[in-house]
């Protein structure tokens, strides 16, 4: 019997419509919600757990918290497809 894992199959898209990490889910197998976060190059939609940040999934940062806020909110951002 092996104990080789499969890898995590799932489509941006549906992680997306669930309000999941996609690259969290992909990359770590932990299905995190999508939220409004701040690094020094500015504010993005991303994930974290209770260690601190897991995935960045925007794209693109954002200027301010509310911009990120209204990105998320809306669905107008950019999902990254490799971190």
């Amino acid at each position: 019997m092996s104990s080789v894992s499969s890898p995590i199959v799932v489509d941006a898209r549906q992680a997306r419509a669930e309000s999941i990490g996609y690259l969290a889910l992909a990359y770590t197998g932990k299905r995190l919600p999508l939220d409004v976060h701040l690094s020094a190059a500015g504010h993005y939609i991303g994930t974290a757990d209770k260690d601190g940040p897991v995935s960045r999934e925007s794209e693109h940062y954002f200027r301010s918290y509310q911009a990120a806020s209204k990105a998320l909110t809306k669905g107008r951002w950019q999902q990254r497809l490799h971190p």
